[in-house]
């Protein structure tokens, strides 16, 4: 297990793009839209791991909430394991209160889930799989 990325709330992502590249002269990835969480994303990369600046496209995002209560900041860590299924199945077992129960479809393709930040000291914890190939979402 690794640390695949932090995230953190913007207001306005083009901005701090800009910023984030001039200052640390790091490259970033095009902005794409994840639907399912209403934001707007691109990832910068930093040595192994990579930073998710992530900004609202609705009113009613999590991200725009997010920005409400708390401002722009660290929004969430996210951890990189093989196999999310098993993952999220071991995580329940040992008693930690899972936002997402099974995997869904995130940014870059990949495969995330999220547990409740009450399990981790107040730290929102993804847990992302990278080889989401075969992976289809059970209908709802």
């Amino acid at each position: 297990m690794k640390i695949d990325h932090v995230g953190i709330a913007v207001r306005k992502l083009d901005e701090h793009i800009a910023t984030w590249q001039k200052a640390l002269g790091v490259a970033g990835s095009p902005p794409e839209i994840v639907e399912s969480q209403r934001v707007r994303v691109s990832f910068l990369e930093v040595g192994e791991s990579h930073l998710e600046l992530l900004e609202p496209t609705t009113p009613d995002s999590p991200i725009a909430k997010f920005l409400e209560k708390r401002g722009e900041g660290i929004h969430h860590v996210a951890l990189e394991v093989s196999n999310l299924t098993e993952t999220l199945h071991h995580l329940k077992e040992t008693g930690v209160r899972l936002i997402d129960e099974k995997p869904r479809k995130g940014a870059r393709g990949r495969l995330v889930a999220f547990a409740h930040p009450s399990s981790f000291g107040s730290v929102l914890t993804e847990f992302v799989q990278v080889d989401a190939s075969g992976f289809e979402p059970e209908a709802s």
